[in-house]
């Protein structure tokens, strides 16, 4: 464990753009404040290395480097070239049980070759190590994330949703992170000196008043006006009093007020919808879940729980508000709840009651396609034979097909992944959870809309911002490869040359060892080796860098039918590293305001 380890750890956050520049490169100095040692890594330059306490590793970043990550992990060990680490939350423990996860608590950075950097912290889907990530002069902030909650990182982002979290430096600026800083933010206290005492020389006597002058008719005078003052400082005092209880009263009442308004607003809003499904009340689905208590699964708007509606098993999503907004939770009741598709998760209804948003979807016994295809250690599941693993991909593509090609406007997905891939009893697959799907017209080539989905799983067009549905397809190629392969695309628990599945693709087809990625798990698989190795192909021409050269979602559907064959003239560079062309050029139409942020900021 006291080992010094060089690593360097591809991250898919979106395909990295690494630029190089001759100026305005940044320099990171990371200082370990923690009482034990710390592995600090960065991503894409710098690689890893041991801390021990008190101590400090100097990053040179060049100018232009994408999409930067840097976190800290801890309980590393490394015996005989193999090792592992611990990143996600241990409870204040070291020493976990759980098998090692991605980076959780990250710092966040794009180094630009323009006028400005951009930086921010990131504590989605959990807690690690406390850090301050500081610039110098001219910075908009230093972000702070200091305790063991999201509570007390009020300066990180939760969600990809969270909004003016992204903190710029003039470029060129050299930064501080320091991982376990003071958590003691509190002001010094101001110490106010007493005043020295008066000197002999400036002492005043004042003498007693004489009997005469305390029975004069002025002194009387004097006794009544004192007593007058007080009458009208005690009734100042409680005329203040009532006026700060009755404002405060007033505002209560408007307050109040306003929240009942924007709840009617709300109400009539979602009343409005046309061809929506059947509206349920809160108190209605917390029967039917048995007031929420068998938990089905958990995704990153929400906890999906259980449920009984008459005779139906039913699925009820209870949304996180910190996590899926009004405008997603109407984009998915709108979207799914107007279409009806085989291969679509069915929307039964919704709740839209307050504070609560739940979505009622039908029932799908076998759960999400990711408990079937990653070969976990001490996961006891049945490994799926070939041909049900085709006719599971043949199926995602019927449902996207349906999305892009069938509908009156094109519905782009955005968030195609195993865990999004529902199975049936018969492993029947269905396409759910909408949230962040966008609408395009058939006039339109493309939108231009901030990026959403899940790392790992973006098209490199996602870099423009200028999106068609032609993100999904390559979305689509990296969910057939796991698919074949029963491995993650991203996978921090394997070796260095192996953790990046898309990445290992491409040195396999150039070699002529395409047969090594097929799972080695599963002899069913073996067998069937020439016709997997065919649908591999059909991956890579879904993972074409420019998207204009990816197919149809109904050519793929042809080719899994056997009724099409494979496009052999494809480019074998599935992960965009320089400046390239994706495509998207045309008549777009803008969802929201396109800011540079948007593109060049960490996230």
């Amino acid at each position: 464990m006291g080992v010094a380890v060089k690593a360097s750890i591809a991250l898919h956050l979106l395909p990295i753009l690494l630029l190089t520049a001759t100026n305005d490169a940044a320099t990171f100095t990371i200082t370990n404040n923690c009482s034990f040692t710390v592995w600090p890594a960065a991503t894409p330059v710098g690689g890893g290395t041991q801390l021990n306490p008190g101590q400090t590793w100097t990053l040179n970043v060049p100018a232009g480097t994408s999409a930067g990550r840097l976190w800290g992990r801890t309980g590393c060990s490394f015996r005989g070239g193999s090792g592992r680490c611990q990143t996600g939350n241990c409870g204040g423990v070291l020493s976990c049980k759980l098998s090692p996860q991605p980076p959780v608590t990250l710092a966040e950075f794009t180094v630009n070759s323009g006028t400005s950097d951009f930086f921010d912290i990131s504590v989605i889907d959990g807690f690690n190590l406390p850090m301050d990530f500081m610039g110098g002069a001219g910075c908009s902030k230093g972000p702070r994330c200091l305790g063991n909650s999201t509570s007390q990182c009020s300066d990180a982002y939760t969600n990809p949703s969270d909004d003016n979290k992204t903190f710029t430096c003039p470029a060129g600026t050299d930064y501080q992170l320091v991982f376990c800083p003071s958590v003691d933010l509190r002001p010094t206290p101001v110490t106010v000196s007493p005043q020295p005492a008066p000197s002999p020389a400036t002492v005043i006597q004042i003498a007693p008043p004489s009997p005469s002058l305390v029975l004069s008719p002025r002194g009387a005078t004097t006794a009544r006006s004192s007593s007058a003052n007080q009458v009208v400082v005690i009734l100042a005092t409680v005329g203040g009093f009532i006026f700060l209880v009755i404002l405060f009263i007033a505002i209560f009442f408007m307050c109040k007020r306003r929240t009942r308004h924007q709840e009617m607003e709300e109400m009539e809003e979602f009343e409005d919808l046309q061809g929506t499904p059947m509206r349920f009340t809160f108190r209605q689905l917390k029967v039917a879940t048995e007031d929420f208590r068998d938990k089905l699964g958990e995704g990153g708007f929400g906890t999906v729980y259980r449920g009984q509606f008459g005779e139906d098993i039913i699925a009820v999503k209870h949304l996180d508000r910190t996590g899926q907004g009004k405008r997603e939770f109407l984009a998915e009741v709108q979207t799914i709840g107007g279409i009806h598709h085989i291969n679509l998760v069915r929307l039964i209804g919704f709740c839209a009651e307050r504070s609560h948003r739940l979505l009622v979807y039908e029932f799908m016994p076998k759960g999400s396609l990711d408990k079937w295809i990653y070969n976990r250690q001490g996961n006891n599941t049945t490994l799926l034979d070939w041909r049900t693993r085709c006719k599971i991909i043949t199926h995602i593509a019927k449902g996207l097909c349906y999305l892009h090609e069938e509908c009156t406007k094109r519905i782009a997905h955005l968030d195609v992944k195993p865990q999004n891939i529902l199975l049936d009893d018969s492993f029947n697959a269905k396409l759910s959870d909408f949230g962040l799907c966008k609408l395009i017209d058939r006039d339109t080539s493309q939108v231009i809309t901030r990026m959403r989905g899940t790392p790992g799983y973006l098209a490199p067009e996602w870099l423009t911002s200028q999106i068609t549905e032609k993100a999904d397809i390559y979305s689509f190629g990296i969910v057939v490869m796991e698919i074949i392969s029963g491995r993650k695309n991203l996978d921090t628990s394997r070796s260095e040359e192996s953790t990046h599945l898309i990445t290992l693709l491409e040195e396999r087809v150039k070699n002529g060892q395409l047969a090594e990625l097929i799972d080695k798990h599963n002899n069913d698989m073996q067998v069937h080796k020439q016709e997997v190795i065919q649908v591999m192909k059909l991956a890579m021409w879904c993972l074409q860098i420019d998207c204009k050269r990816r197919p149809q979602m109904s050519d793929v559907v042809k080719v899994m039918d056997g009724t099409m064959d494979v496009e052999t003239n494809i480019d074998h560079n599935f992960v965009a590293r320089s400046r390239t062309i994706f495509g998207v050029a045309g008549n777009a139409a803008s969802s929201s305001p396109y800011l540079a942020s948007d593109v060049s900021g960490p996230r």
